[in-house]
């Protein structure tokens, strides 16, 4: 999960469109005795024009906090310091510290980390260890190749501070602290920067599971600002990453280019792809999973068989009775909620291709088989049992993610993400003198006669002033 960007809520440009309901959806709402606008579920064929309108999730952030969140960063960036404290007494009415900082002092909050319960600490060890243990593999090694005379390497380096930003208030992420501080420790970065408006106690005692260094109490636009430029009590960083709402996500869109960012996330996503072997209340479990995130979160069922929609329906309606964000996830369903029937896994192996969901869950009779197969997916979950809400926690994978159909070219969050390669190039004499005409060649189709003079003066040939 790009966690949950949720928090960030964007526009949909084509929102104002009324759904399309096919045929389906009314034959869905008789089957379980509710009229067509009690429906939980839109019942769609590849295709229906609803069907092309799920493939669609062009976001934008609305104008009046564009504009805001520049003026914010533009303010950050001139005046510091001044302008954190003006932004974070007037949105989060809180004050920097007496020495007129906001940065938290180390002993404070791992003493506020370690009051938490026996039994979350447990399970936040738990997942420290099985996310450090994965990105352990993930180290790209140096490259030192040599061929005629010329030896060209990559140098693989880790960035030296990385700003975390972490949502606070009535949010707890400390889930969110372990997926991104960690591959950064991993890759070798020596300081980790952790922003938050209000620290939770868990994410805390995350931060300090991580490896984090310090914790400032910020949030907002004037946080990613001035981890982006620095300021007097705020160290510039190399890149940010983390979650946030979309004045955090518009930040970071505008400071990138200062500073690297992890990505401008959109809505969580899930697709199963499920057929009559798949136990219709796990499916709707791993449905509801995502609906309450966010009312914008895409949850989305591909199946072969007609009768296992009916019955997701059916266990969505029972569920959703005690889910205490019922009201978020009824939301989530009726806006962008659909089962889309198709007449065989080959077809539902297009339909998750061109969909290119963050989450793709394999509740088939034999989900092996299909992987191979599946090119555009932040992360596969293989078989029944494995639940997309373990990859959010513990199995050790990075729930950060591309979302919005991003997966055709972005990937996981990791420990690649917190390096910089170096190209590093050598010539012997022999081949500088060999490839000298080359250079000159090329260099005069582009116009560049400079280039091609600087590597025959060395070369000693024909051509040179």
């Amino acid at each position: 999960m790009v966690r949950r960007v949720g928090a960030v809520r964007t526009v949909n440009v084509r929102r104002a469109r009324a759904p399309v309901r096919s045929p389906r959806t009314l034959a869905l709402g008789g089957v379980l005795g509710h009229p067509r606008a009690m429906s939980l579920l839109r019942v769609l064929s590849p295709g229906d024009a609803g069907f092309e309108a799920l493939l669609d999730r062009s976001t934008t952030f609305a104008a009046e906090v564009e504009t805001a969140v520049h003026a914010i960063v533009e303010d950050v960036r001139t005046r510091g310091d001044a302008a954190v404290r003006a932004h974070t007494e007037r949105l989060d009415r809180r004050s920097p510290g007496p020495d007129g900082s906001y940065e938290l002092p180390r002993a404070t909050w791992h003493e506020r980390g370690r009051a938490i319960a026996p039994e979350v600490r447990r399970a936040l060890e738990h997942a420290a260890e099985r996310v450090r243990w994965f990105h352990a593999h993930q180290h790209e090694r140096d490259l030192d190749v040599e061929r005629d005379g010329i030896r060209l390497g990559l140098r693989v380096s880790p960035l030296a501070r990385v700003g975390l930003y972490v949502p606070g208030g009535t949010a707890r992420y400390p889930s969110s602290v372990l997926m991104t501080a960690i591959p950064a420790k991993v890759a070798g970065v020596a300081e980790v920067i952790m922003v938050t408006p209000g620290a939770s106690a868990e994410t805390l005692a995350a931060a300090e599971l991580a490896g984090v260094d310090r914790v400032f109490e910020l949030g907002g636009a004037q946080a990613v600002a001035a981890l982006a430029y620095g300021t007097a009590t705020v160290p510039r960083v190399d890149k940010i990453v983390g979650p946030g709402n979309q004045w955090v996500a518009a930040a970071k869109r505008r400071v990138f280019g200062q500073v690297d960012i992890d990505s401008v996330a959109g809505p969580s996503e899930v697709l199963i792809i499920a057929d009559h072997t798949a136990e219709p209340a796990w499916v709707a479990a791993d449905l509801l999973a995502q609906a309450e995130h966010d009312v914008e979160a895409r949850p989305i069922l591909v199946t072969t068989a007609r009768e296992l929609a009916t019955a997701v329906e059916a266990a969505l309606a029972v569920q959703l009775a005690t889910l205490p964000r019922a009201e978020i996830a009824r939301a989530a369903l009726a806006r962008h909620g659909a089962a889309v029937v198709v007449a065989s896994l080959d077809e539902a192996v297009d339909v998750a291709n061109r969909y290119a969901p963050e989450h793709l869950e394999l509740d088939v009779a034999d989900p092996r088989a299909l992987v191979p197969r599946l090119t555009t997916a932040g992360a596969i979950f293989v078989g029944k049992w494995a639940a997309e809400a373990a990859g959010d926690y513990v199995a050790g994978a990075n729930h950060v993610l591309p979302t919005g159909g991003a997966a055709r070219y972005a990937s996981p969050l990791g420990v690649h993400d917190f390096v910089r390669r170096t190209s590093i190039v050598e010539y012997d004499e022999a081949a500088a003198r060999a490839d000298a005409p080359f250079i000159a060649a090329l260099a005069a189709v582009e116009g560049l006669d400079g280039h091609g003079r600087s590597a025959l003066i060395r070369a000693g040939k024909r051509g040179a002033p």
